[in-house]
């Protein structure tokens, strides 16, 4: 598939409605079974893109590591938020991405006055002017960046997390189901950054007896089903 660049088009959008300043926002590790969930904020302006900006999934590991820092001094203004694996399991999933975003756009050295989310629902909510834009990390410059950052930031933060954890494997899969995760996992039990409501665990007699039973929040949605 060729590359088709992010445009400005939706933040142009919103600027004529007399937004001046555009995020954009993007999410990485909801399907994680171990580690927080992370929102990137980034506000770029309508400048051109920096050369193969797109949707972090679509980038190689070391592309989206070089493109990072490059980001970083690009960006008018960016911010990460997280919510931990104790809270994706308090609070279920879309809760906890509001969380994240919450603290994502407060940290931010000024407060946008629209905010581009990527995917078509709208977990963010008032007080925020939000417009969804499915696949808009590949098709909007700032949830493009948003992307980029976010998915560098937390992969770093699982590599660290790793030292401590090695036969997880937490460096190569970020706390994503893969073989060496499952077999840790069947050998060794969930640590303390696993979220323990997550129904991997009923594929795991020996340590079933763990798994946290949460009553979903009015209006949240299910967490995600990613069994064996």
């Amino acid at each position: 598939m060729p590359y088709v660049p992010p445009t400005h088009s939706v933040e142009r959008s919103l600027r004529r409605a007399g937004a001046k300043l555009v995020a954009g926002l993007d999410e990485v590790g909801r399907g994680a079974w171990a580690g927080p969930v992370t929102v990137g904020a980034a506000i770029t302006g309508l400048r051109r893109a920096p050369e193969g900006l797109t949707d972090s999934k679509l980038l190689t590991e070391r592309r989206r590591t070089a493109l990072a820092p490059i980001l970083v001094d690009w960006v008018t203004a960016y911010a990460l938020g997280h919510a931990s694996a104790q809270e994706c399991d308090e609070l279920g999933m879309t809760a906890a991405l509001r969380l994240a975003a919450v603290r994502a756009l407060e940290a931010l050295p000024v407060r946008p006055d629209a905010v581009i989310l990527d995917g078509k629902h709208d977990y963010l909510g008032g007080p925020w002017q939000v417009r969804t834009v499915i696949k808009g990390d590949q098709s909007c410059v700032c949830v493009s960046a948003a992307s980029v950052l976010a998915k560098v930031h937390r992969d770093g933060m699982m590599a660290e997390l790793g030292l401590d954890h090695p036969e997880y494997g937490f460096a190569e899969n970020a706390g994503y189901p893969s073989p060496v995760h499952r077999a840790a996992l069947e050998e060794h039990g969930p640590t303390e950054q696993h979220r323990l409501s997550w129904a991997y665990l009923d594929g795991l007699p020996k340590w079933r007896h763990l798994k946290r039973e949460r009553l979903p929040l009015a209006g949240a949605d299910e967490q995600l089903t990613l069994g064996f």
